[in-house]
């Protein structure tokens, strides 16, 4: 019992500590393990482990095959939800640079740390190319924590996310297809039947997933499952899933329920979004119980099969070779920069998804005693910290070496979409400013990507916003939204994230009738609010510019704009080109002959 609490308790802490310290949460986990697994034998009296999943195959807190047995339905929940999130359309349309990097890159992987591991560790092929095939992902839970806090370029982050995204369900795949294709061969010699038997588990495998999608999808749309009870029928079905395929053909189900996620996630289900957090609140208690039992499974002799030059070898071939090598093979013609390139190929770390499905193939290798099987787990194991570590330490410094690190963070996003926040975002976006919206009404989304805008359905009160990497150059928040509530809790969320450089709302109606509006920093004149700039755009929606020659002129025509009930100021654009934000009637930036005052509404002489 004290075992069992243990490893649920000691998850969650590192669970909070990964994210207390912006860390990737896999490295905490593995290390806590480690230090109650194999480290704790040299320390303990008895020299046994603190933590035992499997003593002499029989005791522990899961003999015999049980350990094996669990980790397989844990990693085939991970699996699903993995496959849930792969949406073919984003594959479409992340860009050829992603699309190459996640089809020719992981192929140039495979092959090199295939033959790379069979060389300089003398492996079989087999197991060789299953190592090769299980470093191919990078998920988006390693990449993001290490991205989160270095201001980069949209279009290095967007590589970075979208690689981790999509590759992982892609990579899961290909390591479960060079498993089954292990596992066959040892039955059958790799003879005509061992292809037959193969084929027959991806036939078997991926009917099955197909068929499994629809018919949840189905009964998710005619109701016949209450909506109480969606959550758990859906994790329910999974396992089935998983339990049915391996009847019919061995190791088929894994396969069967990344087919089944893939098909379930790219169909129009409403409850979609529900699945999926349900799905990660699992999938992390899942994780936090997997890897510290997993690493507390490694025994010291393991991790000795590690300590020789070789490994230190094959790891620098993995870093510095084959990354870059696949990053520059898939970015030829792409537009990004040297300096770009060289980044996205230092930052590679290998993921959860590696982790658990190397232990559970390893597991299940050794068990059939398949000569070198012994080698996958720790392997993998040492990519994975090894790239977390090497990639969480030095990112940020690298980030500076190769020129790519942004010094000011000048990007704006407007919490908000309606019409004036688009009129306002279009001439910003007009003036090379990085614009983002944010709105949860999806018709006013689809307008503004409709303008050319940038725009992302959203809600303010989630953290998707706080963890969505390609915001990591914006430096400017204004909260443009008709709910006062909405727009005071925007500021008080996301000033320290967004708003480094200016954060500001709209001022509320009710403190438009009060005396006081100068203490918080509202946008534009405190004259106007959501509904007065609303009536303005619905009836001149146009942006006027005037030029200022003096800073008296520009008082007289801020008190002439302020009177007129047509028209609301803006911005001042400088002699340098840079548009400042007016917050009241006593800005107090330099104005010279040359500025521009930038205002929406009527025309005024």
């Amino acid at each position: 019992m004290l075992e069992l609490a243990g490893i649920i308790v000691l998850g969650i802490i590192a669970q909070w500590v990964a994210w207390r310290f912006k860390i990737p949460a896999i490295l905490p986990l593995i290390i806590i393990g480690l230090l109650v697994g194999p480290i704790s034998t040299l320390y303990t009296v008895d020299g046994t482990k603190l933590l035992e999943p499997v003593w002499n195959g029989k005791e522990g807190l899961f003999p015999g095959e049980r350990l094996f047995n669990f980790v397989s339905l844990a990693i085939s929940i991970i699996l699903f939800e993995g496959g849930l999130t792969l949406k073919k359309d984003e594959v479409l349309n992340v860009g050829t640079s992603i699309l190459k990097l996640i089809t020719v890159g992981s192929f140039i992987t495979f092959i090199g740390a295939g033959i790379a591991a069979h060389l300089i560790f003398n492996l079989s092929w087999q197991i060789s190319f299953l190592f090769s095939a299980l470093i191919i992902v990078t998920g988006p839970t390693v990449i993001a924590p290490i991205l989160r806090n270095i201001p980069l370029k949209k279009d290095v982050s967007a590589v970075l996310k979208w690689e981790g995204i999509l590759i992982d369900p892609i990579g899961a795949l290909v390591s479960v297809l060079v498993f089954e294709f292990i596992i066959v061969g040892e039955g059958y010699e790799y003879t005509k039947e061992a292809l037959i038997e193969f084929g027959k588990i991806i036939i078997i495998g991926t009917s099955i997933g197909f068929t499994s999608a629809y018919a949840l999808f189905y009964a998710i749309k005619f109701k016949i499952i209450p909506h109480y009870l969606l959550n758990v029928i859906v994790l329910s079905s999974v396992l089935a899933v998983f339990v049915l395929s391996d009847l019919f053909a061995h190791e088929s189900g894994l396969l069967a329920v990344v087919i089944m996620g893939m098909v379930l996630g790219n169909m129009k289900i409403n409850e979609l979004k529900e699945i999926l957090y349900f799905k990660e609140s699992l999938s992390i208690l899942l994780i936090s119980i997997l890897f510290i039992l997993l690493a507390a499974n490694i025994n010291i002799k393991d991790m000795l099969l590690l300590y020789r030059w070789e490994t230190a070898l094959l790891f620098a071939i993995i870093i510095f070779i084959l990354r870059p090598l696949s990053v520059f093979s898939s970015t030829i013609n792409s537009g990004l920069k040297l300096n770009e390139k060289l980044f996205i190929s230092w930052v590679g770390p290998r993921g959860i998804v590696a982790a658990g499905i190397a232990s559970l193939f390893g597991l299940k290798l050794s068990m059939e005693g398949e000569p070198g099987a012994e080698y996958i787990t720790p392997l993998v194991f040492m990519v994975v910290l090894g790239t977390v570590l090497l990639n969480a330490t030095t990112a940020r410094l690298f980030a500076k070496i190769s020129g790519v690190f942004l010094k000011s963070s000048d990007g704006i996003i407007i919490i908000g979409a309606s019409n004036f926040a688009r009129l306002i975002a279009s001439y910003l976006q007009k003036n090379n400013r990085r614009v983002v919206l944010i709105d949860s009404n999806k018709n006013h989304i689809n307008k503004a990507k409709s303008l050319g805008l940038e725009a992302i359905e959203g809600n303010v009160y989630s953290d998707d916003l706080i963890e969505n990497v390609e915001l990591n150059d914006i430096g400017f928040l204004l909260a443009l939204t008709g709910s006062a509530s909405v727009n005071e809790f925007a500021i008080e969320k996301f000033t320290k994230i967004f708003g480094e450089k200016g954060a500001y709302r709209l001022i509320s109606s009710d403190e438009m009738k009060g005396e006081n509006t100068e203490s918080v920093q509202k946008l534009f004149i405190h004259s106007d609010d959501y509904i007065n700039l609303s009536e303005i755009v619905r009836d001149f929606p146009l942006i006027n510019e005037i030029a200022i020659n003096s800073y008296e002129h520009y008082i007289t025509l801020l008190k002439e704009i302020d009177e007129e009930p047509q028209a609301v100021p803006l911005f001042l654009k400088d002699n340098k080109d840079e548009i400042h934000i007016i917050s009241s009637l006593k800005d107090s930036f330099k104005i010279e002959k040359g500025n521009v005052l930038i205002y929406i509404g009527k025309r005024i002489n």
